[in-house]
């Protein structure tokens, strides 16, 4: 299994939503019909700040050994972020087939990056995939 594949493509993801999230935090909210909601862009913009950081954290990351116990912690922390956010997001898609297409690919994006980062706990980085 490529591991800088995937380090760079969860990065890649992480940074492009953790800007989107830090610059555009009014956008989202007229997007999800909040309004104007100044404590709402706030935990927003720090969600981006968030986001940003693990995506750099990734990139940072993507030379080295991942998987088994090389950078354990680095693996868990991206398999309990995308396994939690999948499973949240696939269960909002599952209760209401009108979301918006954009959920649904969030939910597929985020179901395909836990299970390779659950595939990267439990396997040796020397072992054949």
């Amino acid at each position: 299994m490529n591991t800088k594949l995937i380090m760079i493509l969860s990065a890649m993801f992480l940074a492009v939503a953790g800007m989107g999230l830090t610059f555009f935090p009014q956008e989202l909210n007229a997007y999800i019909a909040i309004g104007v909601n100044k404590y709402f862009t706030l935990i927003i913009q720090i969600m981006g700040a968030l986001y940003f950081g693990f995506a750099m954290i990734n990139w940072m990351a993507k030379g080295s050994i991942i998987g088994g116990i090389y950078n354990r912690p680095l693996v868990i922390g991206n398999f309990a972020h995308f396994f939690i956010g999948g499973i949240a997001l696939v269960k909002v898609v599952l209760a209401d087939d009108h979301m918006p297409a954009a959920i649904w690919i969030l939910a597929g994006i985020y179901s395909v990056f836990a299970i390779l980062f659950g595939i990267l706990f439990n396997r040796h980085p020397n072992a054949q995939a």
